[in-house]
């Protein structure tokens, strides 16, 4: 798993498709349902981390973007 697009085909594996059209909002919602999948024990502790990894790195960069508008 390297990329947002990663995150969002494991979570549609689960029938888990995320669209706002904001963003922001979206990569929160992933982050809940990723929290959720782990729990369950539905998906790995390594893929639980780097989807988290990835989905906190894309959150630190639309803050950025925000910052600089």
């Amino acid at each position: 798993m390297q990329t947002m697009y990663d995150v969002q085909q494991l979570l549609k594996r689960f029938g888990t498709i995320i669209y706002t059209g904001d963003r922001g909002a979206d990569i929160d919602l992933m982050e809940e349902e990723i929290r959720q999948l782990y729990e369950m024990k539905l998906i790995a502790p390594k893929e639980y981390q780097m989807a988290l990894l990835l989905l906190r790195r894309e959150a630190s960069v639309q803050r950025d973007k925000k910052s600089f508008l």
